[in-house]
């Protein structure tokens, strides 16, 4: 996996940033949603009801190819409303990237609070993901190139969902219902961004693990691997060194003669690895992943997975029947991520690799406006030792989309520096949930900035995880977070309640 042949491909393929003396640098930083096939429904009957929405192609200009249209999917859940008769609130989840039926069955906080909030249950769509796929739904020509995709951007989604929510409360005679709006990762830096353009349409936002600062500039491109460092190093210090030192000796087995088939055994590969760039790759997903969806309970998030994933791959690691076998040590470490269930026979590097290379909707969004900088690595850090490097995006964009990365363009649409000046002033109504062992972390909101913008920090938290359904195994901590969520959002429908009766008199 390289260029001209195979450093196109990696570039293409990679999940996250990285460089060393070893590795070519790796261009696409992704969040979970966009490596996730659609999961299993959790409940049956199904949660929802799926409605379509004619939606305009492009909200922001007035010429002839603007007032093209496609059928936007949403769902809806009736079960709990309380109708428009009492004005009874609207939970809106602000779709990211993927299909919306994996977050409508992944986001159980909303079903959780609705029944005493009697809330309606609306899931929207992200454009030109999952079934919302503008040009009659034909991904071939939507896909196609920068002319066809230049519609997809996080200002054109967030102006979808305020025409789509307008809509259905008029069609539901429900001006006066309030709406509070939801999101994970990506998901909730799109709520948060919500409420700030569009506060007269949303009047609060629950954004989970929501990097709204991870822009350059404003904080450290090597803070995503620290992180991830911290979390290995914290369960065992043998387990963060055997990775650590690991990947000069894949490097140096893989230009051994016939060092390539003896990682393909090792590694129980359906093939040997072309190159031990793609095998690093495969190894750093699991470990980034792994840490990500460092949950506290069992999950199917983005793979099977015990409770805390980390903790389970360095017992494997620091096995000590595997004696000075680095290899094999790896080989258990990440079988806590691909293959827990123990139903894979052989492991294919491709298929766990993303679904095609240059033109998926993540790599358009991730060359154009969101420009997340991770891969920086200390000397410290479990990765080699590498720099942010912006050029290496700005070239592998313009090489495939003809166009170059706009880094400082969310920041001046959304803002972001001194944001706790500037949102204290205009913005409320805001939470904001970092657990501190997600790697995404580094760039979200820690503090609180006013009385009505909360931070909730949780030490021992991955990737949204407060927005996962609740079980019987939740440390008293989750229970907390949830239940402080849950407050906030009660006091903020309280207060529009007791709004709107003084302005009716």
């Amino acid at each position: 996996m390289a260029f001209a042949s195979t450093f196109t491909y990696l570039l293409c393929l990679s999940l996250v940033f990285f460089s060393s003396c070893t590795c070519p640098t790796k261009v696409i930083s992704r969040f979970p949603a966009s490596i996730m096939p659609l999961a299993k429904r959790l409940i049956s009957p199904p949660l929802y009801e799926t409605k379509y929405f004619t939606q305009l192609l492009d909200h922001f200009n007035f010429n002839p190819q603007s007032y093209e249209t496609f059928q936007q999917r949403y769902l809806i859940n009736r079960s709990y409303w309380g109708g428009a008769e009492s004005n009874a609130p609207i939970f809106v989840y602000t779709g990211n990237e993927g299909d919306i039926e994996w977050f409508a069955q992944n986001t159980g906080l909303m079903y959780e609070i609705a029944p005493p909030c009697k809330a309606l249950l609306v899931f929207i769509e992200h454009r030109y993901y999952g079934e919302s796929v503008p040009y009659e739904d034909d991904k071939e020509i939507a896909y196609k190139n920068s002319s066809t995709q230049g519609w997809l951007s996080s200002t054109q989604a967030l102006a979808d969902y305020a025409t789509l929510i307008l809509d259905l409360k008029k069609n539901l005679s429900a001006i006066e219902s309030p709406v509070v709006v939801f999101g994970g990762s990506y998901g909730g830096m799109l709520a948060a961004w919500f409420r700030l353009k569009y506060p007269h349409v949303a009047m609060g936002a629950l954004a989970s693990s929501s990097p709204v600062l991870n822009f350059e500039g404003l904080v450290s491109p090597y803070s995503f691997n620290n992180i991830i460092t911290q979390d290995f190093k914290g369960e065992s210090q043998n387990c963060y060194k055997v990775i650590k030192e690991s990947w000069t000796q894949i490097q140096e087995t893989a230009n051994q003669p016939g060092g390539l088939e003896r990682l393909g055994a090792s590694f129980r590969l359906c093939k040997d690895p072309l190159t031990a760039d793609s095998l690093a790759i495969w190894l750093r997903t699991a470990y980034i992943y792994t840490a990500m969806t460092d949950y506290p309970t069992p999950s199917n998030f983005v793979k099977s997975l015990p409770a805390y994933p980390v903790r389970q791959m360095c017992k494997a690691i620091d096995n000590p029947k595997l004696g000075n076998d680095t290899f094999a040590k790896l080989y258990g470490g990440v079988n806590v991520y691909y293959n827990y269930t123990g139903n894979v026979k052989c492991f294919d590097l491709d298929h766990h690799s993303s679904d095609k290379p240059g033109f998926d909707q993540w790599t358009w969004q991730a060359c154009t406006e969101m420009i997340l900088p991770t891969d920086g690595n200390t000397e410290e850090s479990i990765f080699p030792a590498s720099t942010y490097n912006f050029s290496v995006r700005d070239t592998y964009c313009k090489s495939v989309f003809g166009i170059g990365p706009r880094p400082h363009w969310i920041t001046t649409e959304y803002g972001g520096h001194d944001i706790r000046r500037v949102l204290r002033r205009y913005g409320s109504n805001i939470i904001f949930f970092n657990g501190l062992r997600d790697p995404w972390s580094g760039g979200g909101v820690l503090n609180n900035i006013s009385d009505s913008i909360i931070a909730i920090v949780a030490k021992e938290g991955a990737h949204h995880v407060d927005l996962r359904f609740s079980s019987d195994e939740d440390p008293e901590w989750l229970r907390q977070v949830r239940r402080s969520e849950a407050q906030i959002i009660t006091e903020w429908l309280g207060q529009y309640y007791l709004d709107f009766a003084q302005s009716s008199h």
